[in-house]
């Protein structure tokens, strides 16, 4: 037939349609708030050959790593797969990237031939391990972590794996929580399964795989298109975590190479730290999605997010290192080494095509838990990832309450955190002065205060960017760091008359009837040189409780009074003439 490619724009949409309705049928049906609320999780389907053709509006970050899962499961099982059939798993060392998030596979047959995969994967409420929510980042061996599922079959032919739902029942902690989200993820397939067997009656399988050929050449066409737009050579950044969760004050170091040769990039991990003691540790899949995102977020052509995408790239890491690691080591908060790969990508990207890109944001998704028994012996858990901001770019300021652009996520609202569990919400806001000052201005950092209002329970939480805060690009200035605040609820629970204590980035600790944490996410980093912020722009953001009059003149350089607010231009233009001398002097004495 001759290429239509009005009709492969359909098909694409259709296909697009059907991963979608799978990952919105979780969201209408889950147990858990970081299924319903949060949104972490992810859909797609693969062709027969394992080849992802779609995703659905989902995680970026979970993406990626589908087809090293895919590739485990044709490993395991090869042609022994048949109508019927649901595959799981969720080991970091056989397919997976950390033990909360289940993969789903479900075959699509249309006539008795394999068409493809529906594939749902979800982060879930608990895994077992020694911390509720299995994602502590103080542990420092897999088996710690809870429950490892390898390629296996939860359902073989129809007939469902009674062993394998009671194995998973017993080492959980919410067992109805947890099946019930299993349950809602094989709803999720069923849809999956049945969309695309609509899609082959209305279409025929024969133009459907034709049709899945071109969309993988469509969208390899476009990544290579962007990558020769990006002059050839290397390109290298360093970016560091904090530390592992286990060993503070050590810093985490993430080296990135960006070899880019015409229409091909290899990205070399080389000069990244080994593996860690902490659960900090990446699998080489998870560490590729977050490549795979950071050079898809410069693309100006809209391609599908599909396995031709990823055709031109290529990851290499050491095996033992910190974002290829061998087993026993820890993997559960991976999460904040994916982020940190795509920062460091950013400013590798930087220092070619600076027009094209963002500086990084709050530094990762916050990811925390508060689980304990009451006086009953009643379990009760909630679970949340808390989202910041986006840095700064070329002519776009950085935005301010949102999630992470690779994590496309929320915050769960406060009514459902208060009605979830035994939790009060004190303060919510967004931070003033913690954007990273720039010609454009980099996001605002997010505060969120909790108390907590059961007998005693177990508060773990997952951050980062405290030490090293999120750098500015191009003359821009780091956003402010993060931090963490612990009440011990002596001062009577009252927020103003607390007795706040430091914490570290990444910690496990007893929290008990009355004491609070008080979390606040990194800012974003600027974007160019402050001074050439225009003024009626600072005057803005302090009107808006942005930035303060203090930083204003520090920072920006222009001098707001009032209110009424307004900017003093006499003394602003004494301001930015006393910093270009400042400039100049320094300039001189470095023998510039």
């Amino acid at each position: 037939m001759p290429f239509d490619p009005v009709r492969l724009e359909l098909i694409k949409n259709a296909i697009g349609s059907v991963v979608d309705e799978m990952l919105l049928t979780v969201v209408r049906i889950a147990y858990s708030s970081i299924m319903k609320d949060t949104m972490d999780l992810s859909s797609a389907f693969c062709d027969r050959g394992g080849r992802m053709i779609a995703q659905g509006l989902s995680l970026p970050l979970h993406l990626g790593s589908i087809p090293d899962a895919m590739g485990a499961v044709q490993a395991e099982y090869g042609d022994a797969i048949a109508e019927g059939d649901v595959v799981i798993l969720n080991d970091p060392y056989h397919g997976g990237m950390h033990l909360p998030d289940i993969f789903m596979f479900k075959p699509v047959f249309v006539d008795g031939n394999l068409l493809g995969y529906a594939i749902l994967v979800a982060h879930h409420n608990d895994m077992g391990g020694r911390v509720p929510g299995s994602s502590a980042a103080d542990s420092t061996e897999i088996f710690q972590e809870g429950l490892r599922i390898p390629v296996v079959k939860l359902y073989d032919r129809g007939a469902a794996n009674d062993t394998l739902y009671k194995l998973l029942s017993l080492n959980v902690r919410q067992p109805e929580v947890v099946l019930g989200d299993v349950r809602a993820q094989l709803a999720a397939c069923d849809i999956g399964e049945r969309g695309m067997q609509d899609l082959a009656a209305r279409y025929g399988v024969a133009e459907l795989e034709r049709s899945f050929d071109a969309l993988l050449d469509y969208s390899e066409r476009g990544a290579r298109a962007t990558l020769r737009a990006i002059p050839d050579g290397v390109y290298r950044f360093t970016d560091y975590l904090d530390d592992d969760g286990v060993n503070f004050n050590r810093p985490v170091r993430v080296q990135v190479a960006l070899h880019v040769d015409g229409d091909a990039l290899t990205v070399d991990f080389a000069g990244t730290s080994p593996q860690v003691e902490g659960a900090i540790n990446s699998t080489l899949s998870f560490a590729k999605s977050a490549i795979y995102f950071a050079i898809r977020s410069i693309m100006v052509e809209d391609v599908p997010n599909n396995a031709g995408f990823f055709r031109p790239i290529e990851a290499v890491a050491e095996p033992g290192s910190l974002v290829n690691p061998l087993p026993p080591g820890a993997c559960a908060a991976r999460g904040v080494t994916g982020f940190r790969v795509i920062d460091a990508i950013v400013g590798a990207l930087a220092q070619a095509v600076p027009e094209r890109i963002r500086a990084p944001g709050e530094g990762g998704t916050t990811s925390y838990s508060i689980a304990g028994y009451d006086r009953n012996g009643t379990y009760s858990q909630f679970r949340e990832a808390v989202m910041g901001c986006w840095g700064a770019g070329a002519n776009r300021e950085g935005i301010d309450g949102v999630a992470n652009p690779a994590a496309n996520i929320s915050n769960a609202p406060i009514e459902v955190v208060e009605n979830t569990a035994p939790i009060r919400v004190e303060r919510y806001e967004l931070v003033t002065d913690s954007g990273g000052p720039g010609q454009w201005r980099g996001g605002m950092a997010v505060l969120r205060e909790m108390r907590y209002l059961g007998d005693n329970a177990r508060l773990q939480l997952r951050s980062d960017r405290r030490d090293h805060p999120p750098f500015g690009v191009n003359g821009g200035q780091a956003g402010a760091p993060s931090r963490n605040l612990f009440d011990n609820g002596a001062g009577g629970g009252a927020s103003g008359g607390a007795d706040w204590e430091d914490l570290p980035t990444k910690f496990v600790r007893p929290i008990r009837t009355g004491q609070a944490i008080r979390h606040i996410t990194a800012g974003g980093g600027g974007y160019g040189d402050p001074f050439q912020r225009l003024p009626e722009r600072v005057l803005d953001d302090v009107y808006n409780g942005k930035v303060s009059p203090e930083a204003a003149a520090r920072d920006y350089g222009v001098a707001v009074s009032g209110p009424p607010w307004r900017v003093d231009a006499e003394k602003t233009e004494a301001l930015r003439h006393a910093r270009l001398a400042a400039a100049g002097r320094e300039a001189e004495a470095a023998g510039e």
